[in-house]
C-alpha cells in the first residue's frame, strides 16, 4: 500500500481537513500519515517532518496551503529546503504535490515542478494515486543540494558534484541576515568530525545583477562522494555555488529560497 506523506499548517483550521483528505485516499487504497508545520526554521523544525517522512517510506508528499500560508517568508524558506533535502534523499523525481482548496498564485521557487491540485474537483483523489505510482520524470542536475543539521548543530548546506569532480567550491549567501561562519569538507551524508581545508578563503563578495552576494570557498577537490558544507545562521532569501574559479564571469548556481 503506498503511503501518503500529508503537511498541513494549522491543528484549528486544517484537523478537518486533514481527517477528511485522509479518509477519502484511504478508499482509494491509500495509507496516510503526516505531520503539523512548525514555523520554526532557525531551530530546524522542517528537519522533524522530513526525517518522519523518510523514516515512513511514504511515497509521496501532500502539502495541504493556501496562499496566505504561502506568502509567509520563514515559511517559503522552511518548504524550500525541506524539499531540497528531500530530493536529495530520495531522487529528483519524488512526487510533490500541492493541494489547495481554490488554488495556488505564488509558489516558493523550490516547489515550482510541484502538481497544484484543487481539492473540489472530482479529479482529486485519482491525481492523487497517479502520481503516488508514477515518478515524474526530471531533468538530472549536475549538483547534489542539500541542508543537514540540527539546532544544536546549527544549520549546514551541504553541497557537491552528482558525478565527475569539483576542484573547489565558492559557496555564497544573500538576504535574510545571513552569514556563513564555518565551512567544512569531508564525505557526502554526515557531517565530518575534522576537516582540512586547502586555501580557505572567507568574506568573499559576489555581485550577480543587483543581488550581493557574502561567499566563502576552499580548493578541495570533490567526487560524487564528497560534499562542502556550510554552516549558515539565518534564512538566506537565496544561495549561489558553483566549482572554484577564478574567472569573473563564471557561471553559478543560484536558488531562491523564499
Amino acid at each position: 500500500m503506498k503511503t501518503i506523506w500529508i503537511t498541513a499548517f494549522d491543528k484549528e483550521k486544517d484537523a478537518t481537513r486533514v481527517a477528511a483528505l485522509s479518509q477519502l485516499l484511504k478508499q482509494y487504497g491509500l495509507a496516510t500519515q503526516g505531520h503539523f508545520w512548525v514555523d520554526e526554521p532557525e531551530k530546524l523544525a522542517w528537519r522533524a517532518g522530513l526525517d518522519a517522512l523518510n523514516a515512513a517510506r511514504a511515497d509521496l508528499w501532500l502539502i495541504l496551503a493556501d496562499d496566505d500560508t504561502l506568502a509567509k517568508p520563514s515559511v517559503r524558506y522552511g518548504l524550500s529546503v525541506f524539499a531540497s533535502s528531500l530530493r536529495a534523499a530520495r531522487g529528483s523525481g519524488f512526487p510533490v504535490v500541492v493541494s489547495a482548496v481554490k488554488g495556488i498564485e505564488d509558489m516558493p521557487t523550490l516547489l515550482g515542478d510541484a502538481t497544484v491540485l484543487v481539492e473540489s474537483h472530482a479529479a482529486w483523489p485519482a491525481k492523487i494515486v497517479a502520481r503516488a505510482n508514477l515518478a515524474k520524470a526530471s531533468e538530472p542536475q549536475d549538483h547534489r543540494f542539500e541542508v543537514v543539521g540540527e539546532e544544536q548543530l546549527g544549520q549546514w548546506f551541504a553541497i557537491g558534484p552528482r558525478s565527475g569532480e569539483w576542484h573547489g567550491v565558492v559557496f555564497g549567501v544573500h538576504g535574510g541576515d545571513a552569514k556563513i561562519d564555518f565551512q567544512a569538507v569531508g564525505p557526502r551524508g554526515k557531517l565530518p568530525e575534522k576537516t582540512v581545508l586547502e586555501y580557505a578563503q572567507e568574506g568573499l563578495t559576489l555581485q550577480v545583477g543587483e543581488r550581493e552576494y557574502t561567499a566563502w570557498a576552499v580548493r578541495n577537490r570533490l567526487g560524487d562522494g564528497d560534499a562542502y558544507y556550510a554552516r549558515v545562521k539565518g534564512s538566506p532569501e537565496s544561495i549561489l555555488f558553483l566549482p572554484y574559479t577564478e574567472d569573473s564571469e563564471a557561471s553559478a548556481t543560484i536558488l531562491p529560497l523564499v
